[in-house]
């Protein structure tokens, strides 16, 4: 069954909402996170064998809450847990990407999860990675940048504003 509107919502720091309050259950918000997912055009669906409705999402639907080093060199394995539990090693399949917040210009990072879905990377998390940040290059322009699983990805470039 399709509906209009489940009363779903989650806000830009993660927060999800049912009817406007908010829903403090972890194990209830893991449940709907795991049904969670994105068409083409962008908009969140709570998708199971029953129903669907869509989700009403501020920004990223999950946040990056943790980090974890494993190994070094070309071997060091980057992985990120979610406010769902869900531990992701930074890859090809799983980037980092870069945004920027419509309201401050602030650089936002985002880990690519499945389904389309991101996580937004908290402060804590960044300045995590920012601790390990080795110099690097890409395409010929200087930054530092994290390796995972034989991947660089840039956190910052040396350039800016030049």
């Amino acid at each position: 069954m399709l509906y209009e509107d489940l009363g779903i919502s989650i806000d830009k720091d993660g927060l999800w909402h049912y009817h406007g309050s908010p829903i403090r259950r972890k194990e209830l918000v893991c449940l709907f996170a795991h049904a969670l997912t994105r068409d083409s055009n962008g908009r969140y669906w709570l998708v199971t064998p029953a129903e669907m409705g869509p989700i009403d999402v501020a920004d990223a639907p999950l946040l990056a809450v943790e980090m974890y080093v494993a190994g070094a060199g070309n071997q060091q394995v980057i992985s990120l847990r979610t406010n769902v539990d869900e531990i992701v090693d930074l890859s090809e399949q799983h980037p980092l990407r870069f945004g920027r917040n419509a309201e401050t210009g602030e650089v936002v990072p985002y880990l690519q999860l499945d389904n389309r879905i991101e996580a937004k990377v908290s402060r804590s998390v960044f300045y995590a990675l920012a601790e390990i940040a080795i110099e690097g290059e890409v395409d010929g322009r200087p930054c530092l940048g994290v390796r995972s699983e034989g991947c660089f990805f840039p956190l910052g470039y040396l350039d800016e504003g030049s």
